[in-house]
């Protein structure tokens, strides 16, 4: 099954919003979805969540406003918490959606590798002369 976009009210019920803004929706979703193809493309099954999630922290704080006082209230919010960007875990996300960023091996050895001796033995196993001072006579 192929990459869906999520929905303009998928972002809504993401976000907890009531209502929302289908034309500002629409242009975050479409922005996250090419800020993701970035890392990979075509983007795999699943990576509507990662693309939620960028288009939701652009939602909701699209100045990247880190600290803000209404009144009696505060808020003070995380550096870099705004606007369009992917985090290292959404990055991660979708390389592991597409079956990549794990760990693997590579076996040089050629297929038609041959485990015999390639030196010359006799008959008992070792090489026919031996350097003086081996103790062999």
């Amino acid at each position: 099954m192929a990459f869906t976009p999520p929905t303009v009210e998928q972002l809504g019920l993401y976000l907890g919003l009531d209502e929302i803004d289908g034309n500002r929706a629409d242009l975050l979703i479409a922005s996250a979805i090419s800020l993701c193809q970035t890392v990979v493309k075509p983007l795999p099954e699943g990576a509507d969540a990662v693309v939620l999630s960028v288009a939701g922290r652009a939602y909701v704080n699209p100045q990247q406003v880190s600290y803000e006082t209404i009144g009696p209230m505060s808020v003070q919010r995380p550096q870099g918490s705004g606007g369009l960007y992917l985090t290292k875990s959404d990055k991660s996300a979708l390389k592991s959606l597409a079956g990549r960023g794990g760990a693997f091996t590579v076996d040089p050895t050629p297929a038609t590798a041959d485990p015999s001796p390639t030196w010359p033995i006799d008959d008992a196993g070792f090489a026919d002369e031996f350097e003086p001072g081996w103790g062999y006579s």
